[in-house]
């Protein structure tokens, strides 16, 4: 049979070596592509200013372009931060970042991210369109610490290269978590004299003080674990010898270590030792630790005691809570009162709903609540914060959840039970309240370590009056009797309701928010 792609190609002599050469490039340029896929450096971009470091999928680094780092929940609201930063004229703005693990693979995190943008957002959409023309405007930039923060460093690197044009990055908020990847964040940070603002950051240990400053720079707008319980303890008249702790021994988390620390210095002479667990070291994996808790139950049971402060994360509370509805002892009634680590109860889909109609009560002391300032809020105060302030962030936050500015996904009175959203707009209004009263007369910029130095400025006249109350700093950074909403869990389906605001001094502040002589 003729083969007609010999005639074509391999009959004359000229055919033969044309045909050769062409196969012999072929080959030799397949040989060099392949060689080049083989030797070239591996693509571990994520997006402009975003890679995944080596030996992780994470995409970690800073973003402003609308980046979401691959989370749906945050796709809106990075969107909106996007085409605000797109309306800013360079030079004429000072970058703020959020430093937040942005990737974690908790549920309950990934709605505390999206609710830190939301409230960070729509400060930023103030301070640039509502604030009398105010300078600068202010551009707002993501930072992602991977899960449970273990990748800062390169987050925290990037944005120490942002000082300068055209970011010049002025500030970090966020800072979220008490943990020590965080404290040594903020300790970078504040180390290249970049101010830091945490949001929900409590641990005692992640804040200056009386005995020095490990990070000269760093302001918070949260109460302390120690100033949460004090609060609690002024509101609840808790009988000591009715009392117990349950706490876990795990160590190097700073948010459960001095969280017991203020907890055990609250139960002085309860007759009762505590109860230990020991969680693992991701406090969101579930362990074991729900079988320790059906032991303790049993333990619980052979008190008197009435009241247990709960020292531990909210993965472990939720065991705790299960465990106790559970118990054998159903004719006695508990409370459990715990740490701002309750905020994350009310959307915990493996909580046992049923536990808290089974004479279980539980509450917590909040960052902020929706409730804790309404016009005719139970236990509202006169002083400490307003109704007036909090229906101008409710009015603010329409604003920004609906086109133009929005869409940035929901925040109806539920998305804001937790907290999150109000302090983490109070949070970003103090860093654009420094930001600006750092800048000189006459300049269009602040040096870079002036804005950490406003902090001892912020009070009386020149306080934050935030959504979630007053912030009044004392020379350290801290917030001086801040008001503190307790909440709980309702019965008729774990919804997160405003019971009173107590405060740490026992009562309000004066109408001047000065601190006295004796505070810190």
């Amino acid at each position: 049979m003729r083969n007609p792609l010999r005639y074509r190609l391999w009959y004359t002599a000229r055919q033969k070596v044309v045909t050769s050469v062409v196969v012999a490039a072929l080959v030799i340029t397949s040989g060099w592509y392949g060689i080049g896929r083989l030797t070239a450096p591996e693509d571990r971009s994520c997006a402009k200013g975003v890679e995944r470091p080596q030996g992780s999928d994470e995409c970690i680094g800073v973003s402003g372009d609308g980046y979401d780092f691959g989370r749906s929940k945050l796709t809106e609201v990075a969107a909106a931060i996007a085409r605000e930063n797109d309306t800013l004229k360079p030079g004429r703005y000072a970058t703020v970042a959020l430093l937040l693990p942005l990737t974690s693979t908790d549920e309950a995190m990934q709605t505390k991210m999206q609710r830190e943008l939301q409230g960070a957002f729509a400060e930023q959409y103030r301070a640039n369109h509502l604030s009398n023309e105010q300078v600068p405007q202010i551009r707002l930039v993501l930072a992602n610490t991977g899960k449970n923060n273990l990748l800062w460093r390169p987050a925290v690197e990037r944005l120490k290269k942002m000082t300068g044009a055209p970011d010049n990055l002025r500030a970090v908020s966020g800072v979220a978590t008490s943990s020590t990847q965080v404290k040594s964040a903020v300790k970078e940070l504040t180390a290249a004299h970049i101010a830091v603002v945490g949001t929900t950051i409590t641990a005692d240990d992640i804040a200056n003080g009386a005995k020095g400053d490990p990070f000269p720079g760093l302001a918070r707008v949260s109460p302390t674990n120690r100033d949460e319980a004090r609060a609690l303890a002024h509101f609840g008249q808790v009988k000591k010898d009715k009392a117990l702790l349950v706490q876990d021994t795990r160590t190097g988390d700073h948010y459960t270590d001095t969280l017991r620390a203020a907890f055990t210095s609250l139960v002085k002479g309860t007759r009762y030792q505590p109860e230990l667990f020991t969680s693992r070291s991701d406090p969101n994996d579930e362990g074991t630790t729900a079988n320790t808790f059906q032991q303790i139950t049993h333990l619980i049971c052979d008190t008197d005691a009435e009241t247990v402060f709960f020292a531990g994360r909210h993965v472990q509370l939720r065991q705790f809570i299960n465990a106790l509805g559970a118990r054998g002892c159903q004719s006695r009634a508990f409370t459990i009162l715990t740490g701002d680590e309750g905020s994350y109860l009310g959307s915990d889909k493996k909580l046992d709903r049923g536990a808290l109609r089974r004479k279980v009560t539980v509450r917590y002391a909040s960052l902020a609540h929706p409730d804790a300032w309404a016009a005719t809020g139970k236990g509202r105060a006169a002083t400490g914060g307003s109704a007036a302030d909090y229906r101008a962030f409710l009015d603010l936050l329409a604003t920004v959840s609906r086109k133009p500015a929005g869409p940035i996904g929901p925040t109806d009175h539920q998305a804001l039970t937790d907290g999150q959203v109000i302090i983490a707009h109070d949070a970003m209004t103090l860093a654009v309240q420094a930001v600006r009263q750092a800048t000189p007369e006459g300049k269009g910029l602040p040096q870079l370590a002036d804005v950490g130095e406003q902090w001892p400025r912020v009070k009386g006249s020149l306080r934050v009056s935030g959504a979630s109350g007053w912030i009044c700093l004392d020379n350290h950074g801290n917030p001086y009797n801040k008001a503190v909403p307790v909440v709980e869990l309702a019965p008729e389906d774990a919804s997160q309701r405003f019971v009173s605001i107590a405060w740490p001094e026992g009562t309000p502040p004066d109408e001047k928010c000065l601190l006295p002589s004796a505070a810190p």
